[in-house]
């Protein structure tokens, strides 16, 4: 399948004007940072914190700008023209992912920086939040095919938000509900052990875990959603 670098420039641009006149969409920038300021912390729980700042932002930003733009342009039909131009579903897929992720790589990398979270594994901490980027943009994706509307979208991404943001947190009660294990392994979870891990001062190998199981998901997801796309192109 070819990859046209022109299409994806020019669908990255076309999302870039439409991203900067919502501002219901744009304003989704200024969560991260406030909460990287208002959770901040220097005691010894500051790798969970810094986690769940992360988790929430990635919910918040990367997942629900990405399905609101690719809702968007179903609730005005411009999605299915996209779909019939010659432009390849890398095309398509890559162009509208690219303005998400580095919206979301620049937004994260304030946050960590208002946060104070600091590390000596720089390469396995921009690793971790990198794949987590493109995990929650095929999330939004798939939020966003499935959807109709903005408002939909909206509605598909809240128990994102919930079960991934609070997941982490839920592991408290495993002791006394057992089946509340299988939460230990969310991408966000993963997440939050990679921070506690990068935190204590971890060997890499004990880094190693948390970034595979988030590429599982990431791969899986992503495969979801170029999947869903192709129904969705046939569906036209």
């Amino acid at each position: 399948m070819n990859v046209s670098v022109k299409r994806i420039q020019a669908i990255l641009i076309k999302d870039y004007k439409e991203f900067s006149r919502n501002y219901a969409i744009s304003v989704m920038i200024v969560f991260p940072l406030l909460f990287a300021l208002l959770y901040r912390s220097e005691g010894s729980d500051q790798a969970v914190m810094y986690a769940f700042v992360m988790n929430f932002s990635l919910a918040m930003l990367t997942s629900f700008v990405q399905a609101c733009l690719i809702a968007e342009e179903k609730e005005r039909n411009t999605l299915r023209s996209l779909m019939m131009t010659p432009a390849s579903m890398l095309d398509v897929l890559i162009g509208k992912s690219s303005l998400v992720f580095i919206i979301s790589a620049a937004v994260l990398a304030i946050s960590t920086y208002l946060f104070g979270f600091d590390t000596s594994n720089i390469l396995v901490l921009i690793a971790g939040l990198a794949l987590s980027i493109l995990l929650y943009t095929a999330i939004g994706t798939i939020c966003g095919l499935y959807s109709k509307s903005l408002i939909e979208a909206s509605l598909a991404v809240f128990p994102v938000l919930i079960i991934f943001t609070m997941g982490p947190f839920a592991l408290v009660f495993e002791e006394d509900y057992p089946i509340v294990k299988v939460l230990n392994y969310l991408p966000s979870s993963q997440l939050s052990e990679l921070m506690v891990a990068l935190e204590t001062g971890a060997a890499t190998s004990e880094l190693t875990s948390p970034l595979v199981i988030i590429a599982i998901w990431t791969v899986a997801l992503t495969v979801i959603s170029f999947v869903l796309y192709k129904k969705r192109l046939k569906d036209y």
